[in-house]
């Protein structure tokens, strides 16, 4: 769990505490008890969001002849298409 500083504790601390999440300890800067920032090392990396495509592959099965499922049903309800 991150380190919360209150931020008069985090002015009066500041070259300390940069120093420290420069050195991979991040920490939670907070303001009345309520978490405002944190403070994380520059060489971290940031938090890439997940690529939704293909993130199925292999759950789901589209048959051969799925855009031709329910002609016949489409066909006697509203005649031929051609």
């Amino acid at each position: 769990m991150l380190q919360t500083i209150n931020i008069h504790e985090a002015k009066t601390h500041l070259s300390r505490l940069v120093e420290q999440a420069a050195n991979g300890e991040s920490f939670i800067i907070a303001k009345a008890g309520k978490p405002m920032v944190k403070v994380v090392p520059l060489d971290t990396p940031e938090v890439q969001a997940q690529k939704r495509f293909g993130f199925m592959i292999g759950q789901i099965n589209v048959p051969d002849d799925f855009d031709r499922m329910g002609s016949a049903e489409i066909e006697a309800l509203f005649g031929s298409t051609e």
